[in-house]
């Protein structure tokens, strides 16, 4: 807003003159209400984003991203009831995800962090049957651009092109009939299943002590 202010010469000319001297007054702006309050909003969902993430983190054996750009809500919404209970999906940022993963295990995500992901995440030792049903909800629906980005299981990462090692992981009964096979077998068949890998050998183990457990109440 500008102010004018007039002051006459004093001097004796004959044609009095006036001079005017123009004044700003400066304003302060100060931001709306509305976008404090938006951003407010957006600080709380990103810590509530990453906080459900680090929830999920809790008994989770295995972390999948998933590339869901082009899906409906819909789709994902028929995704989520396709899913197992040991199973959830969950739609985070890249960023919030790492967030909430960094200085963990999970933080070997890093590699499929790009694009946009909707992320597994795997609270069942099952992992074949656990990504069954995304493989059957994307054959079915032809979504072949929106495969699996990678994954993190014992604290490996697989990316795309190494999920069938992970789809075609033995069952937990499957490696309980191998162990009981193998006690009832000559020590050489027992060496062998010891020698398996690391998730095999504890699956061994666990079954040995059920077995023993089951005999020692049997007596």
């Amino acid at each position: 807003m500008e102010t004018p202010l007039s002051f006459r010469s004093t001097t004796t000319s004959p044609f009095p003159t006036t001079t005017t001297i123009t004044t700003k007054t400066l304003t302060l702006h100060r931001p709306p209400k509305t976008l404090t309050i938006r951003s407010a909003i957006s600080r709380a969902k990103k810590e509530q984003t990453i906080e459900t993430v680090k929830q999920q983190l809790e008994n989770c054996h295995l972390i999948a991203g998933i590339r869901y750009k082009g899906l409906t809500v819909k789709q994902l919404q028929d995704l989520r009831r396709s899913l197992p209970d040991s199973v959830k999906l969950v739609v985070a940022k890249n960023t919030l995800v790492y967030k909430a993963v960094e200085g963990t295990p999970w933080e070997a995500l890093k590699p499929c962090m790009t694009g946009m992901n909707a992320w597994l995440f795997v609270h069942t030792e099952e992992i074949p049957a656990a990504l069954k049903p995304y493989r059957a909800f994307q054959k079915e629906r032809k979504l072949e651009d929106n495969d699996f980005s990678g994954a993190v299981f014992e604290g490996s990462f697989y990316g795309p092109e190494e999920f069938k090692k992970l789809e075609s992981l033995p069952s937990r009964a499957e490696v309980y009939g191998k162990v009981l096979g193998a006690l009832q077998s000559p020590a050489g068949a027992i060496l062998g299943a010891l020698q398996a890998p690391a998730r095999d050998l504890v699956l061994v183990l666990n079954a040995y002590v059920k077995k023993l457990e089951e005999e020692a109440a049997a007596r």
